[in-house]
């Protein structure tokens, strides 16, 4: 650093370019999406919780992928609203760089996730009569608390190069929250290093769990090819097509966000991209779960009995 650098303690988030009218007309829109998110979420984590049906190894990593859902938007969504409404807003060095780790957190554990989802269903329908055995509690358990930890580690990495980094001005980051590739613009030295380390820990987190994912769905669709009725075959590929979809649409945006070429995306359409991925996302996936699973709404008919007086 030079003489006459000095360290920034606070950012400018920029927001969005857009009008008054328009940003008020949003403030509206994504607050009502931000409730849906935590209502839908909160009533399949509830479900989870309080139906004893759902209390099977599936069940139990779709509420972990609640929660990280739940955190990822809180993380967020708050920040976006309160900038749509009064643009530019300060956040501290130190609230930026925790929302940084969080959400890359966040992003990276529902990498995990999926992943592991996705081997639920490959034991269940390839494997069935040895599912409980391979799927014990402890294996699920196990399963859960690595996705976590391996997230973890992995934004480590990242945040730790990000951290040794000066940062002098100019303090404006391009967007609406504190996102890592907006926030390496205002370092006042050389990223790349840090940029490489965002692309692989992104391989890592992204390329790598989608390969597995998809050979997973390779032998589930080849043994669901062999069951002899219509019905059984039905029945296999609607116990994935849930997780397939929430699959599509995590690892779509976020591939082209972080691995595709760093080229041919403005950033104010990144910007889109990433509000997509950090708000529709995670209000979209209880939806595709309680619309596409019968065991999800067979629950919350049962609470809804139960609640209803006679």
């Amino acid at each position: 650093m030079g003489g006459n650098q000095t360290s920034v303690t606070e950012f400018l988030l920029v927001g969005f370019s857009l009008s008054p009218k328009m940003r008020l007309l949003l403030f509206g829109l994504f607050s009502l999406f931000y409730a849906f998110t935590l209502l839908g979420n909160g009533v399949i984590l509830g479900l989870i919780s309080l139906d004893s049906r759902l209390h099977t190894p599936m069940y139990f990593f779709l509420s972990h992928l609640t929660i990280v859902d739940i955190a990822y938007a809180c993380n967020t969504v708050p920040q976006m609203l309160v900038n749509l409404l009064s643009p530019a807003q300060p956040i501290s060095f130190v609230g930026c760089m925790t929302q940084t780790f969080l959400s890359l957190t966040f992003a990276l554990t529902e990498c995990l996730l999926l992943v592991v989802m996705s081997y639920d269903r490959y034991v269940a329908i390839c494997l069935p009569l040895q599912y409980s055995t391979i799927m014990s509690w402890r294996v699920c358990l196990t399963l859960a608390v690595t996705s976590w930890t391996v997230g973890v580690f992995l934004t480590v990495v990242d945040m730790v190069l990000l951290l040794l980094l000066p940062f002098c001005g100019p303090q404006k980051v391009s967007h609406f929250f504190c996102e890592i590739l907006a926030v390496l613009k205002l370092a006042c030295a050389d990223t790349h290093v840090n940029e490489v380390s965002v692309v692989a820990v992104a391989a890592l987190g992204l390329v790598g769990p989608l390969f597995i994912i998809m050979v997973s769905y390779g032998h589930i669709v080849w043994a669901a090819l062999k069951i002899q009725s219509a019905k059984g075959r039905r029945k296999a590929f609607s116990t994935c097509s849930s997780h397939l979809c929430v699959v599509g649409l995590f690892y779509g945006t976020a591939i082209i966000m972080y691995v595709g070429p760093r080229h041919g995306n403005s950033q104010e359409q990144k910007k889109y991209m990433l509000l997509f991925h950090s708000l529709f996302n995670p209000m979209l996936n209880p939806l595709i779960y309680s619309l596409r699973n019968r065991e999800v709404k067979a629950a919350l008919r049962r609470r809804l009995e139960k609640e209803t007086p006679l």
